[in-house]
């Protein structure tokens, strides 16, 4: 080198060193460290970070983060093509870029600017893991293994490394990059869930990001559909003989929780330290590459990770530093005592990680691997412990007695690690579990783990008398006075509270040899020996037959515990608390009373009523006490819920009452020892849930035809009078919601005393006044509830909502000029259903002597496979819908409501079936006249005179998220630009629908 140029390369050293950027190029801003600048600049938009990266050098350095723009981009969520970098890719999904073939323009560079933070990101991103590769032999590996020897040695017990399971698979030569490159280069494949929204890539878009990327936490495939979008794939490996057993077999495959998926990922790619959901046991099998895998025993919290978990519905969420971050920053510090269970995975052999245990795994180079979680005989306790309500015991499950805080259980009592945790800093409203010093932890039987044979000494450091993963001593942490039906159910369970009942009914059935461990799994997650009780003193009060056998469990069905019982069907009402259950069995009597007094045709489609009472649990035991739905019982009244003054034939806890208790503030009068039940005859037959697939064509329209004619027996039922206390306070009522600021008191004026002016001069009857009051409160916050519900609501739609509804919703009505320029409300309400759904139709077989070939009876098809509703009338059925089942949730409303559920759950949007149930109905939709439309030129009259708007509506302020149904089954409409564009989609055809009653 020539001595000038090493003179002045010494002078540029010089200066670099003595500046300092930062400071000046950050103003106010250098306070902050460099990690919580970067986060901060997460929450921007693109536009925003180019406007912000021209301020100063740092702050474009900052701005133009790999790391950053990947963040922003997954944010997105839907179909990925990689660019070649983050910000390129985003740029181009936003339509802010044009992606040219010419280079792009040469990043700038600064100096004077040192970051440790960004150094440690950058270093980690280029590193290689070659230094993971080493296996020690910690972890015991098994080439040959019997099933029995599996589960008296390993099963739910400690990990292993299986050795010779894969090696008869077509995957073990398929299954490389290039080989499903040529088969499956244009499917599109599941992305690990770095966002909130679904992320996918083609797989030959996937393969070209892996060969160019250098990401921190590079994204992998990990998808739990790739049967679905590549079938043949499942063709190429099989369960392992020692997995064979899994309980969720008996669900149906649309009810099941992901179970299986295909994961393949580049070097640094992996999955952070997590426990399996509910507690399930896995086995993974690797085809290609290597894997680095530690564990941890049940209850030992890794170092660096914390364990969040939801006190109100015990929802489990862990903060988890990436795998590569663990592997690199925290693994060397732990002392030799401290660290995991370890080894290296290589091609051809199968893990099996047992219930409970703590793993992280990280891709030493490009791998591809299949995993399937399972549910078996010695796990299923644990599995339905982890689903029950509630939430120390889920934190106990993983983190061990780290979880334990205050108001702790007698036999955590005296526990030393409870001591440690007691701290009154800890939030009460979630409850974060930190690892603060090595946990311990012993087997589930007790005994020390470094007992178990074939366990490393190295556990010896884990073992602590106090805590077991034993499932007697987690399930002393249930809380005692949780209400396994009426609560919150945690979002990190994979099935649903009614699947999970589902699930438990039909192991029962189908599993009777078993019954001793699925009764032990019942009453963890339903609390069943309550219910059992319960049922006992029911039928022995009512001289029914007691349950047998298998009638011991409630049906999967429904929001309450449901009992066949010989021939008679038992409800018992729990679901919203005492004054919801007490007002949901009043007005289901009176409704019936009514049927019964006009000779209503809808009585003989809807099961009798054989008894109907009040339950109570008095000292330890349990009273049933007959009650018809008159007059108000000692029990109930003492129980200080809002009692009308009626004579004796009323029914004080009626429709009305049930109207105007929906107007209250969100609230629930708990009384766990006071439940209302009902007893109904059992139908034969099944639900048409159960029967769906097996529906001919001409079956469906059948179903439809009936649906209308029942549909139309309901809604022309009369309303049952105002009853004393309803009418004359009825402004009262409306008062109070708006003093609680459920409705705006700007939108309404007080009139008379049987009616008030909403806003803009309409005049509502008190009967609507009700309905539209409920549909009030719903509109408020409506953006905010739509967002919560989410994907796949558009994101679009939900900005333009405020917009498409009315801003007062007694447009939605029948209205007619009065004098004065006035307008009111004609017509009144009607009884609804609200939830006619493919669970309360009850469907029998027709004689024998009717069935006839299916292909001769149905209907004929468009092409684009819907039913064809002509030329079907006379054809022989095979199946007869019978009884519309559970008026537990009657309501009073427009009866546009009733086709919400049956469009969209049991026909599934064909609208052949819609037309047909209209031809039946023949009940006139109303709509607004264009005479009162003309003189309110504020609003868009047009939409007024739709029946179709009317309907979205509804949809939009449904209490239940019926807008995710509706984009889930036309999914083409998540790319609609209007509100508009969905209605007709969905509803144009009630805009054609010619009443000829």
């Amino acid at each position: 080198m020539e001595e000038g140029e090493e003179q002045q390369q010494q002078q540029q050293q010089q200066m670099t060193m003595a500046i300092d950027r930062r400071p000046e190029a950050l103003g106010e801003l250098k306070v902050l460290p460099d990690e919580i600048l970067c986060a901060i600049l997460e929450h921007l938009q693109p536009r925003d970070l180019a406007r912000l990266s021209c301020v100063s050098s740092v702050m474009y350095i900052l701005c133009n983060e790999e790391p950053l723009w990947m963040t922003l981009c997954l944010r997105m969520g839907g179909l990925l093509e990689y660019k070649g970098s983050w910000k390129r890719t985003t740029l181009h999904r936003q339509n802010l870029c044009t992606i040219s073939e010419t280079p792009c323009q040469k990043t700038l560079q600064f100096y004077g600017f040192n970051s440790l933070f960004l150094y440690r990101r950058w270093y980690r991103r280029f590193t290689t893991l070659n230094i993971f590769s080493l296996d020690k032999g910690i972890l015991e590996r098994k080439n040959d293994l019997s099933v029995e020897e599996f589960h008296s040695e390993y099963d739910s017990k400690k990990p292993l490394l299986l050795t010779d399971l894969a090696e008869t698979w077509p995957a073990r030569k398929k299954w490389t990059i290039d080989q499903l490159l040529l088969s499956y280069g244009d499917v599109a494949f599941r992305l690990s869930q770095r966002s909130s929204k679904k992320i996918t890539m083609s797989f030959k878009d996937y393969v070209s990001y892996m060969e160019i990327q250098h990401d921190e936490d590079p994204l992998y495939i990990f998808d739990d559909k790739f049967g679905d979008v590549a079938p043949p794939l499942l063709e190429d490996y099989s369960v392992p003989h020692l997995f064979q057993e899994d309980f969720f077999d008996v669900l149906d495959p649309d009810q099941r929780p992901p179970f299986r998926w295909l994961i393949i990922g580049p070097e640094r790619s992996g999955a952070s330290w997590h426990v399996d959901p509910s507690l399930t046991s896995a086995w993974n099998t690797l085809l290609y590459g290597r894997k680095r895998w530690a564990l941890y025993p049940p209850g030992r919290v890794p170092a660096g990770v914390t364990v969040h978990v939801n006190e109100e519905d015990g929802d489990v969420n862990i903060d988890s530093p990436t795998s590569l971050l663990w592997w690199l920053d925290i693994y060397p510090h732990l002392a030799e005592h401290e660290k995991p269970l370890e080894c290296t995975q290589l091609p051809g052999e199968t893990i099996f990680v047992p219930s409970g245990w703590w793993h992280c795994v990280l891709n030493l180079e490009t791998t591809i691997a299949v995993t399937q979680n399972f549910v078996n005989s010695s796990n299923f306790e644990y599995v339905c412990l982890d689903m029950a309500p509630g939430h120390r015991h889920k934190g106990v499950s993983r983190a061990g007695l780290l979880a334990v805080q205050d108001n702790v259980h007698e036999d955590a009592k005296g526990h030393t690690s409870f001591n440690q945790m007691n701290n009154p800093d800890m939030t009460r409203k979630e409850k974060r579990f930190k690892i603060l010093e090595p946990a311990t932890d012993t087997c589930r039987n007790g005994s020390k783990l470094s007992a178990i044979k074939g366990l490393p000494d190295v556990c010896n450091n884990w073992q602590n008398k106090d805590f077991l993963y034993d499932i007697g001593f987690l399930a002393t942490f249930l809380e005692e006075d949780r209400d396994h039906y009426n609560c919150i159910w945690s979002p990190s369970n994979p099935i649903g509270p009614r699947e999970m009942r589902e699930w438990l009914h039909r192991l029962w059935i189908m599993k009777p040899t078993m019954r001793q461990l699925i009764w032990k799994g019942a009453c963890l997650a339903l609390d069943a020996n309550k219910w059992s009780a319960c049922m006992a003193e029911i039928c022995a009060s009512n001289n029914l037959s007691s349950p047998a056998d298998e009638e011991k469990l409630p049906v999967g069905t429904g929001s309450n515990p449901v009992f066949l019982v010989s021939d008679c069907v038992v409800k018992i009402f729990v679901e919203g608390g005492l004054e919801s259950s007490i007002l949901g069995l009043g007005s289901e009597l009176e409704f019936y009373s009514l049927l019964h007094k006009v000779k209503s045709d809808l009585l003989n489609h809807v099961p009798d009523v054989m008894a109907s009472g009040i339950l109570v649990q008095e000292n330890g035991f349990y009273k049933a006490l007959p009650w018809d739905g008159r007059e108000a019982p000692e029990v109930i009244a003492n129980c200080n819920l809002a009692v009308l003054d009626c004579n004796k034939e009323s029914f004080p806890f009626g429709i009305w009452s049930k109207k105007k208790f929906e107007l209250k503030v969100p609230g629930v009068i708990s009384c766990a020892k006071i439940w209302p039940y009902i007893v109904t005859k059992r139908c034969k037959g099944d639900i048409f849930a159960h029967l769906r697939e097996r529906f001919s064509k001409n079956d469906l329209l059948h179903l439809a035809s009936f649906l209308g004619v029942q549909l139309r027996n309901l809604h022309m039922l009369p309303l049952p009078p105002f009853q004393n206390g309803i009418e004359s306070n009825i402004n009262n009522i409306s008062l109070e919601i708006i003093s609680d600021g459920l409705v705006e008191a700007s939108n309404k004026t007080a009139d008379n005393g049987s009616t008030r002016l909403i806003s803009k001069g309409v005049s509502v009857p008190p009967e609507w006044e009700l309905v539209l009051a409920v549909l009030d409160g719903r509109k408020k916050n409506l953006k905010d509830r739509l967002a919560q519900w989410g994907n796949p609501i558009p994101e679009f739609l939900i900005e333009k909502v405020e917009e498409y509804i009315p801003n007062d919703l007694a447009l939605l009505l029948n209205l007619t000029e009065e004098k004065d320029g006035f307008y009111k409300v004609t017509g009144s309400p009607s009884w609804i259903h609200s939830d006619i759904m493919d669970d309360n139709i009850h469907i029998e077989p027709c004689a024998a002597s009717h069935f006839i070939d299916e292909t001769a009876s149905s209907g004929s098809s468009t092409p684009n496979g819907a039913l064809d509703a002509c030329n079907v009338e006379g054809r022989v059925r095979k199946w007869l819908p019978t009884h519309i089942l559970d008026f537990s949730g009657l309501s009073i409303g427009d009866p546009l409501y009733d086709l919400i559920p049956i469009y969209l759950d049991i026909f599934r949007g064909d609208v052949y079936l819609l037309k047909k149930l209209l031809e039946n109905y023949r009940i006139p939709l109303t709509r607004t006249s264009e005479d009162v439309l003309s003189g309110r030129p504020g609003e868009n009259r047009e939409k007024f005179k739709r029946v179709s708007y009317r309907a979205m509506c509804y949809c939009i302020l449904h209490e239940e998220n019926i807008l995710g149904a509706i984009f889930s089954l036309w999914k083409e409409l998540k790319k609609a630009e209007s509100w508009e564009e969905v209605e007709e989609a969905v509803w144009g055809e009630l805009n054609r629908y010619q009443c000829f009653g």
